[in-house]
């Protein structure tokens, strides 16, 4: 997307961009690879692995990998849960890869859902998602509330006969914000998550505490205001019996009283979205 908007943040968008389709080629690049028997704990490797062959040496999170009910987060309880775990890939068994790359000092925050082979079920959830991409942007659009904008969309997952899957993500977030992260010598990590990464959202959190805002959105009070402007990782997550799906991608938001330059995803060159795309034209 070219605008004013576009043009004034330059190389800001064009780093995340960058940073994005990185996660993105990473994503199917692994993808194509999987087979019957890989772990997750393999495929979380080889992510990391990809992506440091490419220059990657820190992370707003560490590479995840979710095998058959484990897409839907089937009996998540705690935090722990959510790390890569021996279950191994089989034939028809759908998966979800999602990584949270930094790179240049730019941040990312994908999730790619597929399956090994044929798996209708998942296939109907991605088809699905795509009212819940367009929902999203409408209504950031329209300022309302992150708040209720929640509710919109846990309302029509419902309608559409799936059960929210972000729910079980720590706060029930379906989105964070993400920045730029200073990038030093070393990148420790702490449970998984880049601690550079983290320090970037605490201030946030302190200061959006402090303004009426937060860097989280979720169904909670504290989401209960206006969009704040800057860059969001937006993932809707459905689930249905076993079988769960999401996407994943960088949402921009501005101050911009042009409803079109008020808010736009970051890219529209995407996997799940060319695969919408495709699918109008078969």
């Amino acid at each position: 997307m070219t605008s004013a908007v576009d043009t004034e943040l330059g190389a800001e968008l064009r780093g995340f961009r960058e940073v994005q389709a990185l996660a993105y080629a990473c994503a199917e690049a692994v993808a194509a690879r999987l087979e019957p028997g890989v772990t997750e704990r393999e495929a979380a490797r080889m992510q990391r692995e990809w992506l440091r062959e490419r220059g990657v040496r820190d992370w707003f999170h560490l590479p995840f990998a979710w095998f058959g009910d484990r897409t839907a987060f089937t009996g998540f309880k705690i935090p722990l849960q959510f790390f890569p775990t021996n279950r191994k890939l089989e034939p028809g068994m759908p998966f979800i890869l999602d990584m949270a790359p930094i790179y240049k000092g730019f941040t990312a925050d994908i999730g790619y859902s597929g399956s090994l082979g044929l798996h209708p079920v998942q296939d109907r959830l991605m088809a699905d998602l795509e009212e819940h991409r367009e929902l999203i942007l409408r209504e950031i659009r329209e300022r309302r509330s992150l708040r209720e904008i929640y509710a919109d969309v846990e309302r029509l997952m419902n309608r559409q006969g799936y059960a929210n899957r972000h729910r079980a993500y720590p706060f029930g977030v379906i989105a964070h914000k993400v920045d730029r992260v200073k990038q030093g010598r070393f990148s420790p990590t702490v449970f998984g998550f880049g601690a550079q990464a983290l320090k970037g959202l605490a201030s946030d959190a302190l200061h959006g505490h402090r303004d009426g805002w937060s860097p989280l959105w979720s169904p909670y009070r504290f989401s209960d205001h206006p969009p704040q402007p800057g860059l969001w990782a937006v993932e809707p997550h459905l689930g249905f019996r076993g079988t769960g799906a999401k996407f994943e991608e960088i949402l921009v938001v501005t101050d911009s009283k042009d409803p079109q330059e008020s808010a736009f995803w970051l890219d529209d060159d995407l996997p799940h979205v060319r695969r919408w795309a495709e699918a109008k034209n078969l």
